[in-house]
């Protein structure tokens, strides 16, 4: 039984080494690039952060003024077109406030003097021509602290489809250049990973919200840059 179980045994033996070697192939020649590409758009949508903070002696009457402050306030914005699903509560802080008194043995005695109440109310505004409307208005109904706006796009990928294309044909070029210089030319693609980089926010100055200045704020939307980055691997020939 040994004797016919040994020429097996030495034949896979054989073929493991031939197996591994089989894997040792080199890696064909190839060539990694990168591609960049941008597209612009016209924001469609700005989401404005507003906020009101009411002071008293009580937690409880800060609270109520506070409520009843950003009651008008989202009245405001629902009269103005905004829908429900557009509004939408960001936070609600109750923090007391203090008086510091310093003592002659250099410590501090603190003196509860009152509570502020902040609620703040993100509102995405769909016709970015009435921000500036929409800010007056919002100021002009209790809107007295913090504030922000940011242009966005509600539906971007048309934009982005277009930077990936020109990201795409932007290594490819790169590569073709690349290639002919080093006396080679292209051959297939073998692999592509792509990254977005999403515009960054506008932000508005908070001194932009002084209901003092009277009439909307003026506002500029500006364009959005999508950009998108590829990597691209090819093989050459």
């Amino acid at each position: 039984m040994t004797r016919h179980l040994l020429p097996l045994a030495l034949a896979a033996a054989i073929a493991f080494p031939a197996m591994a070697g089989a894997t040792d192939l080199p890696t064909p020649p190839r060539i990694i690039v990168s591609g960049e590409g941008e597209a612009t758009v016209a924001p469609d949508l700005a989401v404005l952060t507003l906020s009101v903070m009411r002071e008293a002696k009580t937690a409880r009457a800060a609270l109520d003024a506070n409520n009843d402050a950003m009651a008008a306030v989202i009245a405001a914005m629902k009269s103005a077109g905004i829908k429900d699903r557009d509004l939408q509560t960001a936070g609600i802080q109750i923090n007391p406030r203090y008086n510091y008194t310093n003592k002659p043995d250099g410590s501090q005695e603190a003196e509860l003097v009152a509570y502020q109440v902040t609620n703040t109310l993100s509102v995405r505004v769909r016709d970015v021509d009435k921000t500036g409307e929409i800010l007056d208005k919002a100021v002009s109904l209790g809107v007295n602290q913090g504030g922000g706006i940011a242009f966005t796009n509600d539906n971007p990928a048309a934009t982005v489809t277009e930077a990936r294309k020109k990201a795409v044909a932007n290594a490819m070029a790169k590569a073709k250049t690349l290639a002919e210089a080093a006396g080679a030319s292209l051959g297939r693609v073998l692999e592509i990973s792509d990254q977005n980089i999403a515009p960054a926010p506008m932000p508005i100055n908070a001194k932009a919200f002084d209901a003092a200045a009277g009439g909307a704020a003026p506002v500029q939307a500006g364009e959005n840059s999508y950009n998108v980055q590829v990597t691209v691997t090819f093989e050459l020939k």
